[in-house]
């Protein structure tokens, strides 16, 4: 039997029964509301979370990389969105998963791109289905909605050979931004409407829209309005991290990943002890502890070897490439974790931690101690 204390560290630990409670909750909150859950695989990059996250809902997934399209229509999942903006280099890719019969939609904000996606897809004779990419307030990719260029650039969509209009797309990544609730409100409903009004530009103006896409774990979580929406895109909920806790999208039992490490060293001259588990193990993404909210974490925040108590108010105050050091408010704890204990540390954001590690060393619901499984994860571009 393989337990936590078997495993060499730093190392993923996934909580199974915390993964499909909140998988649950997501798939239960919009079911029966008209608007399908797709959920967002950027974060997991796994077939066997993907299976528990698509439980109940309808089969399409989103992604953020070729690489994950690729992996996912290996394992039989042929809906799949891929959420960055498409360049034509990357056409013989697309197509190659087109021509197998996985209906691959994708994005883009600019004609002359479209063009160029259009020549591509000639070349390579598929029909690529094409979303417009819209700019709700995050200020990354995308048009404006309400502005001349989503009826141009829908237009060309429908009429170019090789492209194929098929909706509209946006994303909340401001939301990351609020403090409050009523901000995370004010942003879902910008999302929404942002969505909303560029559909009805396209429908107006005769042409197609039969998607009309948003979402982010904040704004699915928070927003009190999907009205007009076709889908919901998320998928940090699945795992939770500080900092989504922190901005109440779920509970700090919510949490499902987090980092296994050892107690390494101790500095009482520091008042500090040293972890095997660094910059690379943990990132050094730095969201929480902003202000606004309601504490500084530094690079993640200590739980016991379970993950079922924390311990003190520890934190990772500093990280190097391969070290972590913990500090503490009060008096250092070194009588709770002498040298070779072992600590849980739970991720600011989840995504970036996880993008460091292999795979998920799962634990046993009815045994917090047993590792009950390994699930690989697809890494690269």
């Amino acid at each position: 039997m393989t337990t936590l204390a078997s495993l060499e560290t730093p190392c993923l630990i996934l909580d199974r029964g915390r993964l499909e409670r909140n998988a649950a909750r997501m798939t239960g909150r919009y079911a029966g509301t008209g608007v399908k859950l797709r959920p967002h695989m950027k974060t997991a990059k796994s077939i066997d979370v993907a299976r528990i996250a698509l439980a109940g809902n309808f089969g399409g997934i989103t992604v953020s990389t070729l690489k994950e399209a690729e992996y996912f229509a290996d394992h039989g999942i042929d809906d799949i969105t891929y959420a960055v903006g498409l360049v034509p280099e990357k056409l013989p890719r697309v197509a190659r998963l087109i021509r197998r019969g996985v209906r691959l939609g994708a994005i883009t904000d600019s004609r002359a791109m479209a063009e160029a996606i259009s020549r591509a897809a000639v070349a390579e004779g598929v029909v690529v289905d094409l979303l417009v990419e819209l700019d709700s307030g995050e200020r990354r990719g995308g048009l404006i909605a309400g502005s001349a260029g989503v009826v141009d650039l829908g237009h060309a969509l429908h009429v170019l050979p090789g492209t194929r209009l098929a909706g509209v797309l946006t994303h909340a990544g401001n939301s990351y931004h609020c403090r409050s609730l009523e901000d995370l409100h004010r942003v879902a409903e910008e999302e929404r409407l942002a969505a909303v009004t560029a559909a009805d530009q396209l429908r107006a103006a005769g042409l197609p829209c039969p998607v009309v896409s948003a979402g982010s774990t904040p704004t699915a979580v928070h927003g009190r309005n999907v009205d007009g929406l076709t889908e919901m895109r998320c998928g940090v909920y699945m795992f939770g991290d500080v900092f989504q806790h922190e901005i109440a999208s779920h509970g700090l039992e919510d949490i499902a990943v987090s980092v296994l490490a050892t107690v390494i060293g101790h500095r009482p001259d520091l008042d500090a002890a040293l972890i095997d588990a660094g910059g690379l193990a943990l990132s050094k993404d730095r969201s929480t502890g902003a202000p606004g909210l309601a504490e500084d974490v530094g690079f993640g925040m200590i739980m016991d070897e379970t993950c079922s108590r924390r311990i003190g108010r520890l934190r990772v105050g500093h990280v190097y490439q391969e070290h972590g050091m913990l500090v503490s408010d009060g008096p250092f704890p070194f009588d709770q974790l002498p040298v070779g204990a072992r600590v849980r540390v739970l991720p600011n954001h989840v995504c970036m931690t996880a993008a460091m590690h292999d795979g998920y060393r799962v634990v046993d619901p009815a045994d917090p101690r047993r590792v009950a499984d390994f699930w690989p994860r697809v890494n690269g571009w």
